[in-house]
């Protein structure tokens, strides 16, 4: 039995009051009190019950069951039946043991909001009934004193969500939390779906005191809106969670237009899709318009590939695009998902929400953002400004506009105009995976339980900062296509994986191309210097969301102490290897770091001005007030900065002047030259006396002990009110004063953004270098974009597989060339390691195009436009659809986008249907690629006829099969079952094609019954046997038919196909072939019995035989 629970209990004894109305009465409510002469109240009574799980039981048992009825007592000495003592409430015991053991199931909900008129409501209910009219989505957590409140309905979901306590009080149901733990809570709250709203006393007591509302109820509003994509961002609660940090939180917006029905992309209605996604703690945005097929499946890439945490649908959406993001959203991904009307963003409304962004954005912003260089990074931060919005499509500028109308609620639209980096979500530099492809060939995520251990992405990274891990998903989902871009990374990783000291690197660098000969052997110091930023960085926070969170004025002053600090430190060591740009008066000649990708980064991670601002910023900031969330003394004034901070301090040390000068005033009233002030359990300023001492009947006594008394006299308490007063008033100066600091750092953010992007872009090549030093990765040469598409590889290995198996792995060649051979159908047994060996030419293509080594002895590829899968079997029952109609629109996906530049991989086209239908559609399908596309094809198949596509395509078609091994005893025996066959699969591409897939050597490891095996295998041998006798016939009409002249051959022809006789012969003949077949049967079973050495099987062969006989001698 686990630990017992404790609940403190006060309520649960006190007295109750005896109701002013009578019973028979309808209302319920309490007549009001007299505020004058206001009642004594009860006693509170605390008491510590101790209870566990079997006691709970035992109990809730005693309060159900009905109990025997007890004869009543008889007097001793009338023998009269006693008279009950009157007992309470009969029920009270039952409620009492209710809320002391088990919160009820059954939660009391009101019947419906109160009336604000409603005279019973207190004035915080009916802050609470206006403040949900305002914001009815919204799951409301007023702060009271120091708890945060839920309200009715909202308190019901935070009592299930939570697991806390929920009660009536007064109107509403009533739920609360500490104010220390809002943290926790909001962040449980979300990621259950709901929109949390935090609502704050918008007035201190002691300004309340000094104010109009003196008498009222403290003001209230809402201060903060939190949902999965802005939390990261938002105040109070952001700054990257321990576990939720590294998740992208994308807030996607989609809207769609119906186009003209007839034959889309992939057949079926064709839609215009446009999107809009935005990482508000990064400032990334990606957007996009395009064409979309009946199936979405550019839409679904677009949400594989970013996965986001809260999708903004524009309503009207079609039906088919709502119901594939819908069953993205389903409740095993825990995406939110709002609808908003697009009726405001019609007819030009949304390029004038846009603009009005826009319009109000401050002049010097602008001019300091487009001063950042885009180019400083690989692929720079593409800061859009009003000519980029004029030239977005219309549907993404109606997304656009969605998105900035749903951010002003959360007061993070600034992102929008001022610090986001906008980029397409598929170009012309970058390769866009679809779907299928990121999903079959587990880019980010294993098929199996679908996270991200046994993935390519897993598999690569070796990254030591959060951002540098988003940084690289990006990379691996969106390949380069660009041959120099690619060159440059590629010089990067090598670069840095020689400095490491790897022989390796060195032996490429200088067996590479001759532009490349220049590159010398570098100093170990840059490795380590390099290696030491990145560690350092990968200890500290996500600064990349830290630096937006400082945009967006979330940010606590010590978090953004932490972030400069760590910009600042990172920058000073980069600045040890002296990079400096070719054009500058300091520039020498010589490189200590020579590839050019490596030289932006680090000048860009550690410019001048970078640190110079980072220091003159830290300069401002008190770091020990910071620390100890000192709001007062945080801001350093210099230079006649912040002066209404400097006032308020004046304000403060004046009254504390005052304050303590009236000592000597009550030195001399009293006749005591030591009299000091004193504090006690926080109250100051107290005059402690003795017990005897006389003073003025004015003066308040404070707490008293056996021998002293403390006092305030009535100067001080005014001081202290007036002290009181002006350290709130410094308070908002201060808070108004960081506001204003904050929102100074909005002209330095891109800069700094620029700076994280290339730290990030630095941890990704580490890691790479990293991946090819410990892997034994090969540097892969890529081909001139104007030569033949290719792909040589030699030795390629499955990198995922090849971490679990190690030096078991088998490694396979691959060598395609649009000039020669460029299309292997590959055949062989189930789990032989055909989908093994696609799966690894597609890996290291991607592999290689991201920049990284491949695991191979040797690569020679052409730069690919895309990379097309069509594997496996699922369906989508919630689309919709089958598993036939998946393979099929994959397969259209496939035909419709591909180009020769191209390379599809396709498993097993074709198994979802009958067995002539299933060839016919493979077939055609790689007859359209093998003629129409020209592309680089792998296809895998079990059905060896479709190899027979040679013949129509000679030399560009190779007909392939994995290689195994069958026991010696086996082919001994001609006649052999496949059953007692044991097979070895070498896993090795051998040429030619594998007859067999030795199915019932599968069915044997999945542990069918061995009588479906062995039914199986005679099924398989009859139906052998059928098609073989078949082959024979017509071998025999064939070789008939050459024999004959040309009048012999009519006659015959029209004998064999329409003679009744014929007719007659051949139902003979087919009765004539069964039985043939049941004698051979027959015989096959004896040999087996006669030939095998294990004796039950022996039994079971004859006992077959046997039933066989029977049969045909019946007949």
């Amino acid at each position: 039995m686990g630990k017992q629970k404790q609940q403190v209990l006060s309520r649960f004894f006190a007295p109750k009051s005896k109701p002013q109305n009578p019973p028979s009465s309808s209302s319920s409510s309490a007549p009001p009190l007299n505020p004058n002469n206001p009642p004594t109240p009860p006693p509170k009574i605390t008491a510590t019950v101790t209870y566990s799980p079997s006691k709970r039981l035992l109990s809730s048992q005693l309060t159900s069951s009905p109990k025997p009825t007890k004869l009543p007592k008889l007097s001793p000495h009338t023998h009269n039946p006693i008279p009950p003592t009157p007992t309470p409430n009969p029920s009270l015991h039952q409620r009492f043991l209710q809320k002391l053991l088990e919160p009820s199931t059954n939660i009391p909900q009101p019947s419906s909001t109160p009336n604000p008129s409603n005279p019973n409501l207190t004035p915080l209910e009916r802050q609470v009934v206006d403040l949900k009219k305002r914001y009815s989505d919204v799951l409301l957590m007023v702060e009271v004193g120091y708890r945060y409140r839920f309200f009715g309905e909202d308190a019901e979901i935070a009592a299930r969500i939570l697991g806390i306590y929920a009660h009536m009080d007064h109107s509403f149901l009533t739920a609360s939390v500490p104010t220390f733990r809002l943290n926790v809570h909001v962040r449980r709250l979300v990621s259950a779906g709901y929109k949390v709203g935090v609502v704050k006393q918008t007035e201190t007591a002691a300004i309340k005191a000094h104010g109009a509302n003196r008498g009222g109820p403290f003001g209230r509003g809402l201060s903060a809106l939190y949902t999965k994509a802005t939390l990261e961002a938002a105040e109070d609660v952001g700054g990257g969670e321990e576990g939720c940090g590294g998740e992208s939180s994308y807030l996607a917006c989609v809207v769609d237009e119906s186009g003209n029905v007839g034959c889309g992309g992939d057949g079926g209605m064709e839609v215009r899709i446009g999107i809009v996604a935005v990482e508000i703690s990064t400032g990334d945005v990606v957007y996009g318009e395009f064409s979309d097929n009946f199936m979405r499946s550019g839409l679904e890439a677009f949400v594989v590939s970013l996965s986001p945490a809260e999708l903004l649908l524009g309503d009207p959406l079609s039906k088919q695009t709502e119901k594939m993001l819908l069953a993205f959203a389903g409740p095993a991904s825990n995406v939110r998902v709002e609808r908003v009307s697009r009726d405001c963003v019609k007819d030009g409304g949304a390029l004038a929400e846009v603009m009005s962004l826009y319009e109000n954005m401050d002049e010097d912003n602008l001019g300091d953002q487009t001063r950042i260089n885009s180019e400083v990074i690989e692929k720079g931060n593409h800061h859009m400004g009003i000519e980029g919005i004029m030239k977005l499509p219309n549907l993404a500028v109606q997304a656009l506009a969605l998105t900035i109308r749903h951010l002003k609620q959360f007061g993070l639209e600034r992102i929008l105009h001022l610090g986001a980096s906008f980029r397409p979500f598929s170009s012309n530099m970058e390769m866009t995976l679809s779907a299928n492809a990121l999903q079959q060939l587990e880019v980010l995520k294993n098929s199996n339980d679908g996270s991200e251990s046994g993935s390519l992405l897993q598999c690569m990274n070796h990254t030591l900062t959060i951002y540098g891990s988003r940084l690289l998903r990006h990379w691996v989902t969106h390949p380069l296509c660009d041959r120099n871009m690619i060159s440059a990374r590629l010089d990067a990783v090598s670069e840095i994986a020689e400095s490491m000291g790897s022989s390796k690197a060195c032996q490429i660098i200088k067996g590479g191309d001759a532009d490349d000969c220049h590159v010398t052997i570098l100093k170990p110091e840059f490795n380590y210097i390099l290696s030491s930023v990145l560690t350092t960085l990968g200890r500290l926070p996500d600064i990349q969301r830290g630096i937006t969170r400082i945009f967006h004025r979330t940010a606590t002053p010590s978090e953004f102490i932490a972030v400069i600090q760590a910009i600042l430190h990172a920058g000073k060591q980069l600045q040890q290897l002296q990079i400096e740009e070719e054009g500058s008066e300091n520039f020498l000649g010589g490189k200590t770091v020579c590839s050019e990708l490596l030289r932006k980064l680090i000048l860009t991670a550690s410019s001048s001005s970078i640190i110079g601002n980072a220091a003159k910023l830290l300069s401002t900031l008190n770091k020990e007030a910071a620390d100890q969330q000192d709001l007062q003394n945080l801001i350093t004034i210099s230079d006649g900065q912040f002066p209404e901070v400097a006032k308020a301090r004046k304000e403060v040390q004046l009254a504390n002047e005052k304050l303590n000068s009236l000592i000597g005033l009550y030195r001399k009233q009293l006749g005591m030259r030591k009299l000091e002030f004193m504090s006690v359990s926080g109250t100051t300023h107290l005059i402690e006396l003795a017990v005897d001492v006389k003073v003025p009947s004015t003066w308040v006594k404070i707490n008293s002990t056996k021998k002293t008394v403390r006092y305030h006299p009535p100067d001080v308490l005014t001081a202290l009110d007036h002290l009181a007063l002006a350290k709130e008033e410094l308070t908002v100066a201060c808070r108004a004063a960081w506001d204003s600091f904050l929102s100074g750092f909005s002209k330095y953010y891109a800069e700094y953004q620029a700076a994280i992007q290339a730290l990030a872009s630095l941890d990704c090549l580490h890691s790479l270098a990293v991946l090819s030093r410990n892997k034994n990765y090969v540097r892969p040469v890529f081909v001139y974009d104007d030569e033949p598409v290719q792909i040589h590889i030699c030795s390629g290995r499955h990198p995922v597989l090849e971490t679990t198996l190690q030096d078991n792995f088998v490694p396979n060649d691959t060598d395609l060339h649009t000039d020669r051979e460029y299309c292997q159908i590959i055949t062989g047994p189930n789990m032989g390691g055909k989908s093994c060996y696609i799966r690894q030419v597609a890996l290291i293509a991607i592999m290689a195009q991201v920049g990284s080594f491949v695991p191979a002895s040797l690569a020679k590829l052409h730069v690919l436009d895309g990379i097309y899968t069509r594997m496996g079997a699922s369906d989508s029952i919630q689309q919709g659809r089958s598993t036939f109609l998946e393979e099929l629109s994959e397969a259209s996906h496939i035909l419709h986008n591909c180009t020769a530049r191209s390379l599809v991989i396709i498993d097993e086209l074709g198994r979802g249907t009958s067995t002539h239908d299933g060839v016919a559609i493979a077939y055609a399908t790689l007859h359209h690629l093998l003629q129409q596309k020209r592309c680089m094809v792998l296809f895998v198949t079990h059905y060896p006829k479709i190899a027979s596509i040679r013949t129509e395509f000679p030399g560009s078609v190779g007909a392939y099969h994995v290689s195994y091994l069958t026991s010696e005893r086996d082919r001994g025996t001609v006649d052999m079952t496949s059953e007692n066959e044991d097979v070895t699969y070498l896993y090795k591409l051998v040429p030619g094609v594998s007859e067999r897939s030795f199915g019932f050597k599968v069915a044997e490891l999945a542990q069918l019954p061995s009588s479906c095996i062995r039914r199986a295998t005679f099924m398989a041998d009859r139906l052998e046997a059928v098609v073989r006798s078949r082959e024979r016939n017509r071998y025999g009409n064939k070789r008939l038919l050459k024999s004959l002249t040309i009048d012999q051959k009519e006659e015959v022809q029209e004998e064999m196909l329409g003679s009744p006789t014929n007719v007659c012969g051949r139902e003979n003949q087919v009765k004539e072939d069964k039985i043939g077949g049941e004698y051979k049967e027959f015989f096959l079973n004896l040999k087996t019995a006669i030939s095998s050495d294990d004796l039950t099987k022996s039994i079971q062969y004859l006992n077959h035989a046997r039933s066989i006989a029977q049969e045909l001698v019946s007949r």
